[in-house]
């Protein structure tokens, strides 16, 4: 018996997530109306991240597994997950490239970042961006909610390793750093071109800013939000590019931050780095 094949038996409602069967905690204590337990869907092993609920639902349930199964689909995620790590992730069967202009950004800009939407629980209401490492291979999904959803951002699959993105060529050996998907795209919607993104101050260190180097980046113009919080940050970027003899410059412009900033501000800020 699979978990699938269990959980209908057990009438128990299911929906996929990843490698797992999101479910309504079975703690009988636990009033989970939102369901918010995991189920893996091969081990069965599972997690309420509630109430913190553990255990197996074979031994839940007094049910045996088909260990033959159990074994040869166990060998088929390895397999599966040797993969992702050598060709990446494919786009989502069914997904429909995004044409808007949400944000003010031009249909072609999103057409340059392969910008979709899909039907499927995690994508719903979102515009998803497939994030791709040096190599070019989709290493995760990350969608922003457009209807004011929670949370904002999310990516997939959970808990990945997210590279600096996209791959730029430097200007004049230099690149813009800022902190979220949409800061980048829309420095490139409006012509910064060799911008990047770190998906927040956390996601940054040596290791990626040295890749950076690799590249040919000479230095870096750290652009964060102006407030307390974005320029903390700033000076951490800054003591890290230090170490790896990075030169930097702070961009720090009141009353606004990458992502909103029109066609005639990005005109005259990159006249100011760049002329």
């Amino acid at each position: 018996m699979r978990v699938e094949e269990l959980l209908q038996k057990k009438g128990i409602a299911f929906r996929q997530q990843g490698n797992d069967y999101l479910i309504k905690c079975l703690n009988p204590e636990h009033d989970d109306s939102n369901p918010s337990m995991r189920v893996d869907l091969v081990t069965g092993i599972f997690n309420c991240f509630a109430c913190g609920e553990k255990g197996n639902i074979f031994f839940r349930f007094g049910e045996k597994p088909n260990e033959l199964q159990l074994r040869r689909d166990t060998l088929l995620r390895k397999i599966g997950d040797k993969r992702k790590e050598n060709v990446g992730l494919a786009m989502p069967i069914g997904y429909v490239p995004y044409k808007g202009n949400w944000r003010t950004i031009s249909p072609e800009t999103y057409e340059k970042f392969n910008a979709f939407q899909h039907h499927s629980p995690e994508y719903i209401g979102r515009i998803v961006f497939p994030i791709r490492d040096v190599s070019g291979n989709i290493v995760a999904f990350q969608g922003r909610h457009t209807t004011g959803g929670t949370p904002k951002y999310k990516f997939t699959p959970s808990g990945v390793k997210i590279p600096l993105f996209p791959v730029v060529a430097p200007k004049e050996g230099r690149v813009i750093l800022v902190e979220g998907i949409y800061d980048m795209i829309n420095l490139h919607d409006k012509g910064l071109t060799n911008a990047v993104c770190c998906f927040g101050v956390s996601n940054i260190n040596e290791g990626k800013l040295g890749i950076l180097k690799l590249q040919g980046v000479e230095g870096i113009d750290i652009f964060f939000d102006g407030d307390e919080a974005g320029q903390e940050g700033a000076k951490v970027v800054a003591n890290l590019c230090e170490k790896l003899s990075l030169s930097t410059r702070n961009i720090c412009l009141d009353n606004t931050d990458p992502g909103a900033l029109t066609e005639t501000q990005t005109l005259r800020l990159a006249r100011k780095l760049y002329s």
